[in-house]
């Protein structure tokens, strides 16, 4: 009993010499600290970025090209700077930042095309770290690079026995967009098999792109497929066709080579173009479409814009136009409506959308609060929103909200055409050209030469029948041939 108290008390003493022993030795060697402080230190673990993903700038915007960065790397950030400019499906727009630091590194070059929206643009860091020392986050694994894809080399299959088609993906009512049903029904594809990734299971154009790269390839033709050195005989050449007869698949042409009869070019679509080719399907397919035309007089217009001509106010025609719609538009609010998924909706504001021919195609600035404008505000707007659209330097308000839309091909020496609505909007209106016609005047009985342009009103048979969009057309041109009247109103 003795000896175990004594060998329990020696025990004692020795631990706790060995912990003073322990706290000398760490208290003699700081270096301990430092191979701490580097192991956490940035040069290990990297500086955390401030990611920069492609934002949505308008609302039907799926995906956006970079045009150019105003950022290079290395350089400071404010919130409010420009980052670099973004081709929309509506105009290129600046990208702003809304933090400080330094833009670190730029994952997205200039040119790149079809950049979805969330997708990592570019990396920043805040105010004070080494931006060389940015921590890139790994790529997604389930979407390797079109480079490695392309330049790997296609392997044989093994057997001779084609792979066994997908089991259908989906079940139910298929939602399909037009681009994939196009591309399913050329190929012939089943579109139950593709994996719907789209909002309420809406198949897209990469579903239906993926579906038919992971299809089984159609079976080629024995003369091609066979070795020479298998068949000793020589199967006779096809025939070549008739002449005049049209192939069943044109073949591709070749850049810096004559095109052969029936060839064709691929050409690149914009992302306007194809949002312009998304809208109008839109329209004309879901939208009763009713047409109006009347010829307005417009003798007063021509007077009134040579007497402010000599006062060096210069406006347009279709300055007046855009009054007259305006101010008729207020004189009957039930043709400011839009449509909306469950039925009419009525406008507090009347903004004026106008159709500008740019480069890349169609786009409608907005004239707002047009009726309350005068013409020669009016003509202001118009020139800035139109040399801006032509510039693609429009904002994303500045085009989107319009309630109706003028499209004018007067220019053109086009005397008449019918225009397509812009939804949710349920009118636009087609102008013409001006024209000299010879007509009885009912006053005294002769021939009088009159100034008439044809305008021609699109409406939606859902909100404006064809009574309401007479009486329209009617107020509009009791409005532009009598210019004054618009002043009261």
């Amino acid at each position: 009993m003795a000896a175990s108290l004594r060998l329990g008390r020696q025990g004692i003493l020795f631990g706790l010499r060995l912990s003073n022993f322990n706290k000398c030795v760490w208290a003699t060697h700081p270096w301990q600290e430092h191979v701490r402080h580097f192991f956490r230190s940035p040069w290990i673990l990297g500086v955390s970025p401030v990611k920069v993903q492609m934002p949505a700038l308008s609302p039907t915007m799926e995906e956006g090209n970079i045009v150019k960065w105003l950022k290079k790397e290395g350089e400071p950030v404010a919130a409010g700077d420009a980052l670099c400019e973004i081709e929309t499906d509506k105009a290129v727009v600046t990208l702003e930042s809304n933090d400080d630091g330094i833009m670190a590194k730029i994952l997205m070059e200039e040119g790149s095309r079809n950049v979805r929206l969330g997708t990592l643009i570019a990396l920043m860091v805040e105010e004070g770290q080494d931006w060389k020392q940015v921590e890139i986050p790994a790529p997604d694994a389930a979407a390797p690079p079109a480079t490695d894809a392309a330049s790997a080399p296609v392997v044989p299959p093994a057997t001779a026995f084609p792979a066994p088609p997908p089991k259908p993906a989906t079940s139910g009512p298929l939602r399909l967009s037009p681009a994939a049903r196009h591309i399913l029904d050329t190929h012939g594809i089943d579109p139950k098999l593709a994996t719907p990734t789209g909002p309420r299971g809406l198949i897209t154009k990469e579903d239906a792109l993926n579906l038919l790269k992971t299809s089984p390839a159609p079976k080629a033709s024995p003369t091609v497929a066979a070795p020479a050195a298998l068949s000793p005989v020589l199967t006779p050449a096809a025939a070549p066709p008739p002449p005049g007869s049209r192939p069943n698949i044109p073949p591709l042409s070749v850049p810096g080579k004559p095109g052969a009869p029936g060839t064709f070019t691929e050409i690149p679509a914009t992302n306007v173009r194809r949002v312009i080719a998304q809208r109008l399907t839109q329209s004309k397919t879901t939208i009763p479409h009713a047409y109006a035309s009347v010829d307005c007089d417009m003798a007063a217009v021509m007077h009134l814009r040579k007497d402010l001509a000599k006062e060096q106010i210069k406006v347009s025609v279709n300055d007046f136009i855009i009054k007259a719609a305006a101010v008729t538009l207020k004189e009957m609010p039930e043709v400011n409506v839009t449509w909306s998924g469950e039925g009419p909706r009525a406008l507090d504001s009347i903004h004026i959308s106008i159709a500008v021919a740019t480069d890349k195609g169609l786009i409608t600035p907005i004239i707002k609060d047009a009726a309350n404008k005068g013409v020669q505000e009016i003509s202001a707007n118009a020139k800035a929103l139109a040399q801006k659209a032509r510039d693609g330097k429009l904002l994303p308000e500045e085009y989107q909200g319009g309630s109706f839309s003028i499209s004018n091909l007067g220019m053109f020496c086009i005397s008449g055409f019918s225009a397509v609505i812009n939804p949710p909007q349920a009118c636009i209106l087609a102008v013409g050209t001006s024209r000299s016609e010879l007509r009885l005047c009912e006053d005294d009985q002769t021939l009088r030469t009159h100034q008439l342009m044809t305008v021609t009103l699109s409406s939606d048979g859902r909100l404006v029948d064809d009574e309401l969009a007479s009486r329209f057309l009617d107020k509009f041109r009791g409005n532009l041939e009598k210019p004054q009247r618009m002043v009261l109103a």
